[in-house]
Parts: C-alpha cells; sequence; structure tokens
C-alpha cells in the first residue's frame, strides 16, 4: 500500500515550523490542522531547516510532555500560549 503524499503551500509550511517550534503546541493540534503525523512534521523540519537548527530542534522537543497531548498534565488544556492571539491575530 502507498502512502499518499500530501503537498503544502509554503504558507502552511512555514506554520507548521512555527507550530513545531513552538514548546505548548502538541503535535496532536498540528496533525488536527493539517493532517501531519508527527513523523511527517519531523520529515519537513528536517528537509527545510539547516542541519544544525533540526538538530537542536530535535533534542528539545524528544520526550518533551508539552509536545505530547498524552505526556501533558491534565491541567494544561490549550493548544497554545496565552499570549498567541496578540501575536498572530489568530481567532482559534
Amino acid at each position: 500500500m502507498r502512502k499518499k503524499k500530501i503537498h503544502f503551500k509554503e504558507e502552511q509550511i512555514d506554520r507548521i515550523i512555527e507550530m513545531a517550534w513552538e514548546d505548548r503546541t502538541p503535535f496532536e493540534a498540528i496533525l488536527n490542522q493539517f493532517g501531519c503525523k508527527e513523523q511527517e512534521v519531523i520529515n519537513i523540519m528536517r528537509r527545510e531547516m539547516k542541519p544544525s537548527s533540526f538538530k537542536m530542534w530535535r533534542e528539545r522537543v524528544q520526550g518533551r510532555a508539552t509536545k505530547h497531548q498524552k505526556l501533558r498534565p491534565e491541567e494544561v488544556e490549550r493548544f497554545k500560549c496565552s499570549r498567541q492571539r496578540s501575536i498572530s491575530m489568530n481567532k482559534k
């Protein structure tokens, strides 16, 4: 069975990278918004970033509780930072 390859617009790739860098945005939020699983996000980051930046990012997110919904404490219910709306004017 062949995997369906998803092609993203440049703006979507930029947003995926931005969400992946945010400490409080779990991979599940990226999956919900873009249909991109954790391994696909890793592949995008590997492809789009300099090797040293990718390595630094991987070290930061590996095992980080805030990047994985199942590892988060129950009291953390949001996907985004409380300041995100004022930063990005995001209405969601």
